[in-house]
């Protein structure tokens, strides 16, 4: 028979799976961030820097305040052990999983990619050609080497030839980031920027290489549906459903049932089921935990939406909102802005949810404090709304 969950358990698989509940480092470095990313599989990446850019966040929710040094130098060093690709979004990923995705890179340059890039390589594939072999003859390169493009127009149709063509072979795995300066890619071929010992390693067919895929999304999961597994490396919808159902045949997911929960569900293999989860942490609204709202809502029983895109006059909980995970629940949220020039982290607005507490108030202005001395500010300041602004002023002014 299948094995039936409470929603309890389940969040509680779904917690630890991501890294949470664990005592933190005293003193989180390199390695640390790297066992995160490992762990994760994926990190988002987004220009977003009200706060801090998001890719920084997910190990700060679950190490502490670590140097983002160490992450910049995981990701970007001359040591590296990330790479960047189209992974869930733009993505940090461990650079084991590059020849995982070499069947995507594969597809992109035969033309599956976003409409617009793909026409461009059909109709300008000659000057791509010539962007790749300036890049092998130049060295690293950036946008700003292409650009041809009119200043100050917005949107994709206002890029140079050149940020397309380099867009183009990004997306084709033909070049990667090799580093960044400020938030800007510095771009090179992958055989020069991913380790050697990645790039000989053989590429897998496109069957293994999904399968693996899921296996690294149930890991990072817990406990998930289909619909969850495929849209954690954004894998083909027919695809995932086989990748899915082999290894379910072949014994290494097993399927259960979510009370409330819709759609069947699938373990992962020695997935812990802790008797309880001890967090206290902000969570970036790139989280992998958060990422997709559906799956938020059967976990924790809230709505989490990015309102970033939404009208100033529509949103409702504010621009860049994280919510505040305490023990096992989501308990708040709080809109936030680094005000780098003032040396403050402003609370710009604060709600309860259903499951707040009363230590929720004193829980979350700790962690605020934490996290604005990690940003290297001077302290933490209220100033906006929501129904628990009020408690949350009172206890950081104490």
């Amino acid at each position: 028979m299948t094995e039936q969950i409470s929603p309890k358990t389940a969040r509680r698989i779904a917690l630890s799976a991501q890294g949470f509940g664990r005592t933190l480092p005293a003193a989180p470095g390199r390695t640390h961030v790297r066992n995160v990313v490992r762990k994760l599989g994926v990190v988002q990446i987004d220009s977003v820097n009200v706060v801090t850019r998001t890719h920084y966040l997910p190990a700060f929710s679950r190490l502490g305040d670590y140097p983002r040094e160490a992450l910049e130098a995981e990701a970007w060093g001359a040591r590296r052990a990330l790479f960047e690709y189209w992974g869930h979004e733009a993505s940090l990923m461990p650079v084991e999983l590059q020849p995982l995705l070499r069947w995507r890179m594969a597809r992109a340059e035969a033309g599956e990619m976003w409409t617009g890039l793909s026409r461009f390589g059909r109709e300008r594939r000659d000057y791509i050609d010539g962007v790749l072999k300036e890049i092998e003859r130049r060295g690293p390169v950036t946008g700003a080497d292409f650009n041809d493009a009119p200043r100050g127009a917005p949107g994709w149709w206002s890029w140079s030839d050149g940020k397309r063509a380099l867009e183009w072979l990004f997306w084709a795995g033909l070049i990667t980031t090799k580093t960044r300066r400020g938030f800007e890619r510095v771009y090179d071929l992958t055989e020069r920027a991913v380790p050697r010992r990645i790039v000989d390693l053989p590429t897998p067919d496109e069957a293994d290489a999904q399968r693996e895929l899921v296996r690294l999304s149930a890991r990072a999961l817990g406990v998930a549906t289909m619909a969850d597994l495929r849209d954690y490396f954004r894998l083909p919808l027919a695809e995932a459903k086989a990748r899915v159902a082999e290894l379910v045949e072949a014994g290494e997911l097993a399927p259960v049932t979510v009370k409330g929960w819709r759609q069947p569900a699938f373990l992962a293999p020695g997935a812990k089921r802790p008797r309880k989860v001890v967090a206290a942490t902000l969570l970036s609204p790139f989280d992998n935990l958060i990422w997709t709202r559906d799956r938020t809502e059967r976990l924790f029983g809230t709505r989490v939406r990015l309102e970033i895109y939404t009208p100033a006059h529509k949103r409702t909980h504010g621009y860049y909102v994280l919510p505040f995970l305490e023990g096992e629940a989501i308990t708040a949220r709080v809109d936030l802005k680094a005000d780098r020039q003032g040396s403050r982290l402003l609370a710009q607005a604060a709600w309860r949810e259903p499951d707040a507490t009363a230590e929720t108030a004193a829980g979350l202005a700790a962690e605020l404090r934490r996290m604005a001395g990690w940003l290297g500010l001077e302290g933490v300041e209220v100033v906006g709304k929501g129904d628990l602004a009020g408690e949350l002023k009172s206890v950081i002014s104490s």
